[in-house]
């Protein structure tokens, strides 16, 4: 029987210089990489196996594409889930090039140059770009696919995580379920450290969470983006760098737990991007609010406090350590990041229940008036965006309880507004309040709003 080879001779024969590998960069002080020399019954990670993650990463992204078609998208059909309809653009080749290859947002002079170029007029122009833009816009079916994939990758991977943390003994011919000791108390997660023989139901775990980050980037440029694009990017990044050192290293114990710390509130919140795709909004709230709740427990309680606490203060100072604490500190700044934006989302779901209640307090005529005009600024091709802010400042601010007319809020931005975007708010803001006060007769106790 052919020897177990040791872990420098593989790198060796993997074509990478032996220098990059030296004990003294990946291993703690004393430890040297012939104490992780496999034999037969004992196994350690081994990196040749982490090229796996190349034909993994490519098997998920076959595997979503048949799941999007022949399971989510079916689902969201029966669901209700449904794209809008979006207005037609017609074919200009000179307003395409400058879409393709100079911006989707031209400025003022450009939008005049772009006019005389193609003969039409500035209003024109502005209608074919924002339309233009409507067509790249993510469709909703498409984000509801993409979120189906995630909640039952995430779901599943969650759940596994947990599951594989129980080994099942047979005894006396009934099964006993014991955790494994260094899930809960992170002083074991160390024990013994870097000799730490690997399961290989673990290190498969591993590798398919390394795969499934990879899949992520590949398919980066065309899945939807979002606001934290940017962000997503490096959270990716900084994941699979983590993955990859760590398995090195054999800290899998370790790993395995940062893992499940993420995986906790990942399918929660593609749970509640489902429910807001269907429209269950209450539901979505509940869940969302759950997300939230979470999120925030573990990924700014839990993994600071405990998890990268335990980090630094149990493991021996080496290069590699040194590396993953600064990706683990990354990591934490993200979670700032988005425990910030959901806050935020939080305090804006808040707002809109307040605003709704406020439109409640309208009388019924008042309302059906004010959102007609609204939805015929909607459809309205030629209604500039500045009539569309008008519409929306009217139905969000305007209130029978109190003194002050629609134009209170429009008024507060005056001065950060252009002359020519302020004569087109007030314009539209002053048809829609004489149009209420005419058919309601409610607005003779507020403010004329033409002295703005």
């Amino acid at each position: 029987m052919q020897p177990l080879l040791s872990v420098p001779t593989i790198l060796t024969r993997m074509g990478v210089s032996e220098g990059f590998w030296h004990h003294e960069y990946w291993l703690p002080p004393g430890a040297i990489w012939e104490d992780l020399k496999e034999s037969a019954d004992v196994h350690y990670p081994q990196p040749q196996h982490l090229l796996l993650c190349i034909p993994g990463a490519l098997l998920l992204i076959f595997v979503r594409f048949i799941f999007e078609r022949t399971v989510a998208l079916p689902l969201g059909r029966a669901l209700g889930v449904s794209d809008k309809q979006r207005p037609k653009v017609q074919t200009n080749v000179t307003l395409e090039g400058f879409y393709i290859l100079l911006g989707k947002t031209p400025k003022k002079e450009e939008l005049v140059s772009l006019a005389k170029k193609s003969d039409l007029p500035v209003r024109n122009v502005e209608t074919w770009f924002r339309h233009r833009r409507a067509q790249d816009h993510p469709r909703l079916m498409k984000k509801f696919c993409e979120a189906s994939w995630r909640f039952t990758f995430y779901f599943t991977s969650f759940f596994s995580g947990l599951a594989l943390l129980y080994d099942a003994l047979d005894s006396y011919c009934c099964l006993l379920y014991t955790q494994k000791p260094w899930f809960w108390d992170h002083t074991v997660c160390w024990l013994k450290f870097p000799q730490q023989p690997l399961s290989p139901v673990l290190g498969s775990f591993y590798l398919l969470e390394l795969s499934f980050y990879c899949s992520l980037v590949a398919t980066l440029p065309f899945d939807v983006k979002r606001k934290d694009f940017k962000e997503q990017i490096i959270h990716h990044i900084a994941t699979i760098t983590l993955i990859f050192v760590s398995y090195c290293a054999n800290m899998i114990r370790f790993g395995m737990i940062v893992m499940l710390v993420h995986d906790a509130s990942d399918y929660i919140l593609e749970l509640a991007k489902i429910l807001h795709y269907l429209k269950w909004k209450r539901v979505c709230e509940t869940v969302f609010n759950v997300f939230a709740v979470v999120f925030i427990i573990s990924r700014l309680v839990i993994f600071p406090l405990t998890v990268y606490y335990y980090f630094v203060t149990k493991v021996s100072l080496f290069p590699i350590s040194c590396l993953i604490s600064a990706f683990l500190m990354i990591l934490q700044l993200l979670h700032v990041f988005w425990s910030y934006v959901i806050i935020q989302m939080i305090f804006n779901v808040i707002l809109r229940g307040e605003e709704s209640r406020r439109e409640a307090g309208l009388p019924h005529k008042a309302q059906e008036l004010l959102k007609a005009y609204a939805g015929s600024c909607m459809d309205n091709e030629d209604q500039s965006r500045s009539s569309l802010l008008a519409c929306s400042c009217v139905l969000v601010t305007w209130e029978p309880s109190t003194d002050l007319s629609p134009h209170c809020l429009i008024a507060s931005q005056k001065d950060k507004m252009p002359e020519v975007t302020l004569k087109r708010v007030t314009g539209a803001k002053e048809r829609i309040w004489q149009r209420t006060k005419n058919n309601t007769g409610l607005a003779a106790k507020h403010q004329d709003p033409g002295s703005l």
